[in-house]
């Protein structure tokens, strides 16, 4: 019709009609294998088009081939159908359903323009743009400019709304759009712009929000109702991990492992980690009720084809662990049960910290020894660096014992890795902060100058097992742990991401409690380091541990209750470095 101004000519008439006749089955069909029926309109997308072009790319075929059969006499196609046909089929299918969504997004969400609290949006690729788009439709956010640190974005649009500048530009940007409320969406940005953005608003007097597990923004799965303020984990939080998962189902995969502590903040994740590469069977032994049940609930819910053996057990008690290693046979042991918090073991629990951190590593070594266990790996800490309290003392002891057991050249690969803090940990500072906060402060900081390192459980879980295929049997193993992190400087970010200041909810200085000490070393001072294949591991070397330091240990261990000052005593006598502090109790 186009192509003779609406007035066909007799002759053309009838091939248009057996045309009509043959390419609307045909194209019918093109529309139905390219899934076109099944797609909701409201919704159209580069999906739907890509589809549309499919169905147009095989309607175009019939008509080529229709062009090849008529050529004959005066019965003839017009060529200029092979380029109109193609075009108008296009512009009708694509354009309808883009002009129908326009339509319809109008209707439902046309009244929500200018309405909701002005919001910056903190990254303009990809994860900000369906995050603008998503805000559109949300009665409670109004997106009125981003900022990203790419140059090029910059005084360009995205979603009808500016990108105004850089991240250091937040403080001028939000003036200027009057906004109060900044979103983080950089999913694959490092977490240190994160932090950047986050101490800006808050210097700013804004709010700071994110969206909980920023790669759902990626995949589309973002909700508006999961959009909750910036919390101190989300700062401190580190760059992803990653692992060599080649080597590590080498060593988990159809294989026994038992972990010890498995209810533990280390030891939980630790299985967690460990189901990923399918173990033959997973032993969990664990002395806390509800932790082991916790922890098999879990299990029940999100890996139900784990074969799992969850157990009660003191790793004390040898005949409890005989019977359990007689029975499973694990070729790999995770020791994580441990006594860890430090004021607690310092007074009136000392010889209880040196029992179950010393004694309990010494009878799970020797089991693992005596029923031919592949390898042992003990999870320690930074504590045990130069120790000024029990705990770090007794968990050098820990130390000692496994470098010793291989020294003696059992089957068994013994390895041992240091961290420190771990973010969400049974005991850790936050939580006790974000309570005092929540109670109106003040907040407790015991000293104005004391510094811990943090890293996030999950990625010390997957370190603590690359640590383990790296192993050629005796090594400490430390993890980068990152830059030292002051807790004053902590507790004032946390008290301003909940929308406080320092003169709404004070911080006060409580003083150092027994056996703590200003700052946490990952080496001593005699210990040299080298390097391995992956960044965030380095290999300490110690000093070397006393032949007759096991027959000594075992006879102080067997001795009945030693009172604080006793303990201490020992422990100075087997472990060289460890130097009470001077604000320890006797």
């Amino acid at each position: 019709m186009l192509r003779f101004n609406f007035d066909v000519p007799a002759n053309f008439a009838y091939v248009m009609w057996w045309g009509m006749a043959i390419l609307l089955p045909v194209h019918a069909l093109g529309c139905h294998i390219a899934g076109l029926y099944r797609g909701i309109w409201l919704f159209a997308s580069l999906p739907d088009l890509k589809r549309v072009l499919r169905a147009v790319a095989l309607s175009s075929g019939a008509v080529f081939v229709f062009f090849v059969f008529f050529r004959s006499g005066q019965q003839l196609v017009p060529r200029s159908l092979l380029l109109l046909y193609p075009m108008l089929l296009v512009l009708y299918m694509g354009g309808g359903r883009a002009a129908y969504r326009m339509w319809r997004e109008h209707r439902l969400y046309g009244g929500l323009i200018a309405q909701g609290k002005p919001v910056v949006i903190v990254g303009a690729g990809r994860g900000g743009a369906m995050l603008a788009r998503e805000l559109e439709r949300s009665p409670d956010w109004r997106v009125v400019a981003l900022v990203d640190d790419d140059q090029t974005k910059w005084g360009r649009e995205l979603s009808g709304n500016p990108v105004l500048g850089g991240i250091d530009a937040l403080p001028e940007v939000l003036a200027s759009v009057k906004a109060k409320h900044v979103i983080l969406a950089m999913p694959s940005a490092a977490v240190e712009a994160c932090r950047r953005a986050a101490d800006l608003v808050v210097e700013a007097g804004g709010h700071v929000f994110t969206v909980p597990g920023l790669d759902d923004v990626m995949s589309g799965r973002v909700a508006i109702s999961s959009i909750r303020p910036v919390e101190i984990e989300d700062l401190l939080g580190r760059d992803p991990v990653w692992i060599d998962t080649a080597h590590v189902a080498d060593m988990v995969a159809n294989k026994v492992v038992l972990v010890t502590g498995a209810g533990g903040s280390i030891g939980s994740e630790l299985c967690r980690q460990l189901a990923r590469f399918h173990p033959k069977k997973l032993v969990l032994l664990e002395l806390n009720e509800f932790a082991l049940y916790s922890i098999e609930q879990w299990f029940s819910v999100n890996a139900p084809d784990i074969d799992l053996v969850p157990l009660a057990g003191d790793v004390k008690d040898d005949s409890r662990l005989d019977e359990v290693f007689a029975q499973f046979r694990p070729q790999a042991v995770f020791h994580a049960a441990a006594y860890k918090h430090v004021p607690l073991m310092e007074v009136g629990n000392a010889w209880q910290a040196v029992r179950n951190n010393a004694l309990g590593t010494l009878t799970v070594a020797e089991c693992a020894i005596r029923f031919e266990a592949e390898r042992f790996v003990l999870i320690s800490t930074d504590k045990a660096v130069n120790p000024t309290n029990v705990m770090g003392a007794t968990k050098r002891l820990a130390e000692m014992v496994c470098e010793s057991l291989h020294s003696q050249e059992s089957g068994t690969q013994f390895e041992m890795v240091r961290f420190g803090n771990v973010l969400g940990s049974t005991g850790s500072v936050i939580p006790k902060f974000q309570e005092q906060i929540a109670r109106g402060g003040p907040v407790t900081v015991t000293h104005p100058e004391i510094t811990r390192y943090f890293m996030s459980i999950p990625e010390a879980a997957q370190l603590v097992l690359q640590a383990a295929t790296m192993g050629h049997g005796g090594e400490i193993f430390v993890l980068d742990m990152g830059e030292p992190v002051r807790i004053v400087d902590l507790a004032r970010k946390m008290i301003h991401l909940s929308g406080y200041s320092e003169q709404e909810i004070r911080i006060e200085f409580s003083g150092l409690r027994p056996g703590e000490k200003l700052y946490e070393e990952l080496l001593a001072d005699t210990e040299q380091t080298r390097e391995t294949p992956h960044p965030k591991l380095r290999i300490a070397q110690g000093r070397q541990v006393e032949s007759e330091f096991l027959a000594g240990l075992r006879s102080w261990l067997a001795n009945a209750c030693q009172s604080d000052v006793q303990v201490r005593e020992q422990l100075k006598a087997r472990v060289p470095e460890y130097q009470p502090a001077a604000n320890n109790i006797s």
